[in-house]
């Protein structure tokens, strides 16, 4: 390798590797059960969206929702946090992104039950449903609405 190689190896390398890091998603911890197929499913959705992702597989995930403050009638079968907001259910990435770009005063966001449509359910039709943005109070107003297919 002659110098000019050399050098320009050196001085770029690292701040390639910077860069990679820089755009790397954001982290999401992800409370499963070991069994769900459906929240494998949200997992990988999330990856393809370029969010960091920990799964945490527990045997029962409503120990989990209780300490992350996500109210009863939001409930479904996952729960993550991302930066302080907790989701539950299967909030498509698109959401989540948009939440973490607008930060609200919220506690997070819930697709409540599992829409047949959402991400890691994948069906080809399915009813309305809404992905609820919630308060500390548990008071939930609309996010995202999304049309029956």
């Amino acid at each position: 390798m002659n110098r000019k190689r050399f050098l320009y190896a050196m001085g770029v390398a690292p701040f390639a590797a910077t860069l990679r890091l820089s755009a790397a998603g954001p982290a999401i911890q992800v409370f499963k059960t070991p069994s769900c197929g459906c929240c494998g499913g949200w997992v990988q959705h999330l990856k393809a969206n370029g969010f960091q992702v920990t799964v945490n597989d527990v045997q029962d995930t409503a120990p989990v929702r209780k300490k992350y403050g996500v109210p009863d009638a939001m409930q479904s079968c996952h729960t993550a946090m991302v930066e302080g907001y907790a989701i539950e259910g299967h909030v498509p990435a698109a959401d989540i992104q948009r939440l973490l770009k607008e930060k609200p005063k919220a506690k997070g966001l819930a697709a409540p039950g599992m829409p047949a449509t959402s991400p890691g359910m994948d069906m080809e039709h399915g009813d309305a449903w809404d992905v609820m943005m919630f308060d500390a109070a548990g008071k939930a107003t609309v996010y995202k609405h999304y049309a029956a297919k």
